[in-house]
């Protein structure tokens, strides 16, 4: 919160102010328990007459209430001159939040503002896009419309946040007096940008030039005042205190949704998070919530990956039936469309309906996993306790110093189980997967079935080697419940085969099978 620099507009002077003589005056009690602590520096010109006095002021709250995270801020700029005077600053700051160690890379800067509707919305910068760009312009902190107020702006990491709200002058209902806003990228030596080793973010702003009053005149000084968050970013606690709310602080918490609107994933994120602390009250496991809540998804989507799987079943099966009507029909497109939707119909089978399921199921687990991955409860929550002891962290069953991996450039620090555990997973699962549609028939897709088969199960591992524990555990568990779904799904269509195959069951309505009544199966078999 260093006030960087200050202008005397119309003496065209630009001071640093970090090289003024600031004084650290008396410290102060507040009523409500808490302290004050002011500085003050004065600015002179060349022949040693005073022109403007700076005083900040920094207050903290005390006690147990959500307030107890804000930093009161002001910054009074008083003229001392005989004559009036225009003035600007620029605010640096916060700068310098760290990386949340071995965790994810997630830090960026995020600015809120109410759009013409009364809704809050955001816009982000990420420490990579910092780092590569060349203008102020690229760095800038400005709203798609235009005509949105500024609220706040906030340098974050993966849990916590600096918030910073400039308060409106008196009669205002908005700070207009806060002009451009940007972000800051800084690195400590020479190496890659946008990596996130030795380098940090934060936020700076430029005031609207003032017009000071002449000395011992009402309009002399002006005092610019601010309120700083410094906490975690818990929906929670914002949801809780009315000025987090009214604010829309809950815009600094990003799921990082990448296939998904923000609209169908965050409600679904955030009830998740709701329930997961639900199941912690009474369970006292991060670990094992998550497990639970894995097979609980597994068991409520299961009638819709049962109508998945026996769908894409039925379409293998077809696969030469519909490669001779593509031969055959070749050179006549409409015909062949035509010819397969027949087919499809008269199997009961449809490539569409087959993969509607998928479609829905996907913003599920992509809320699941976001919840988990941003989940600030989970940050040093132990599974167990000599392997995984933090589920926001790798899960390191032993430890050494990091080894660089040559090209790739990854640092590996220590034998994550859990990646490897879910390699197994999903070769498990793609030997279950029912053979896609006319691999049989077509060579081609049958070796890039196979491919996959094989880099599946190596890549999803690399890729999450250094992934936080509470996700890799999460994929693990699904994708191991998977492999068991998959295999009942699989019995299920084998009896079912072997039904029709004895005639016991019609094979659809259109073939003018004979209806059998079944008989009724036990509810327990021994």
């Amino acid at each position: 919160m260093a006030s960087s620099e200050f202008t005397l507009l119309d003496r065209g002077r630009r001071l640093r102010l970090d090289q003024l003589d600031w004084k650290v005056l008396d410290r102060q009690k507040l009523d409500d328990g808490g302290e004050a602590v002011s500085f003050e520096a004065t600015v002179i010109d060349v022949q040693d007459r005073p022109l403007v006095r700076l005083t900040k002021t920094y207050r903290v709250h005390p006690g147990d209430d959500p307030k107890n995270y804000l930093l009161d801020i002001s910054l009074n700029v008083a003229n001392l001159a005989e004559q009036g005077q225009r003035v600007q600053y620029t605010l640096m700051g916060p700068v310098g939040l760290e990386r949340e160690g071995p965790r994810s890379e997630m830090r960026k800067v995020v600015a809120g503002f109410r759009n013409p509707d009364g809704q809050v919305v955001s816009t982000r910068l990420d420490l990579r896009a910092l780092a590569k760009a060349t203008t102020l312009e690229q760095r800038s902190l400005n709203p798609k419309n235009l005509k949105s107020a500024f609220l706040w702006a906030a340098a974050e990491n993966k849990y916590f946040a600096a918030i910073l709200v400039p308060s409106p002058t008196q009669g205002r209902e908005y700070a207009d007096w806060i002009g451009s806003k940007w972000g800051v990228h800084l690195q400590y030596d020479e190496g890659r940008k946008g990596t996130g080793e030795n380098e940090t973010l934060g936020l700076a702003m430029a005031t609207v030039p003032a017009t000071l009053a002449p000395a011992g005149q009402a309009d002399s000084s002006r005092t610019y005042d601010f309120q700083l968050y410094l906490g975690p970013k818990e929906k929670s606690l914002f949801d809780k205190n009315p000025m987090y709310k009214q604010l829309g602080f809950v815009q600094t918490i990003d799921f990082q949704n990448c296939c998904c609107p923000a609209s169908i994933i965050d409600p679904l994120a955030f009830g998740i998070l709701a329930i997961m602390k639900w199941m912690y009250g009474f369970i006292g496991n991060y670990g094992i919530v998550i497990i639970i809540l894995v097979l609980l998804m597994r068991l409520i989507l299961h009638p819709i990956t049962k109508y998945s799987q026996v769908s894409m079943h039925k379409m293998s099966k077809l696969a030469p039936r519909a490669e001779e009507i593509k031969k055959k029909y070749a050179s006549n497109k409409a015909e062949m469309n035509k010819k397969l939707m027949e087919l499809y119909r008269e199997q009961g089978a449809s490539p569409i309906i087959g993969m509607l399921p998928m479609f829905i199921q996907m913003p599920i687990w992509i809320a699941l996993w976001s919840a988990i991955n941003t989940s600030i409860d989970l940050r040093g929550a132990p599974f167990l306790p000599v392997w995984i002891t933090d589920l926001s962290a790798p899960d390191a069953l032993i430890s050494w110093p990091a080894i660089t991996v040559p090209l790739l450039g990854w640092a590996i620090h220590s034998l994550n189980l859990l990646p490897i555990l879910m390699g197994v997973a999903f070769y498990l699962q793609q030997k279950l997967m029912p053979a896609q549609t006319a691999t049989s028939t077509n060579p081609q897709m049958a070796q890039q079935q196979k491919m996959m088969m094989i880099m599946l199960p190596i890549i999803m591992p690399l890729a999450l080697y250094n992934g936080p524990s509470g996700v890799n555990l999460y994929i693990m568990a699904s994708t191991f419940a998977g492999v068991i779904e998959q295999y009942v799904i699989r019995k299920h269509i084998q009896e079912r085969e072997e039904e029709e195959a004895q005639g016991t069951v019609p094979v659809t309505s259109k073939t003018g099978g004979k209806v059998k009544r079944k008989k009724p199966k036990p509810f327990f078999r021994f």
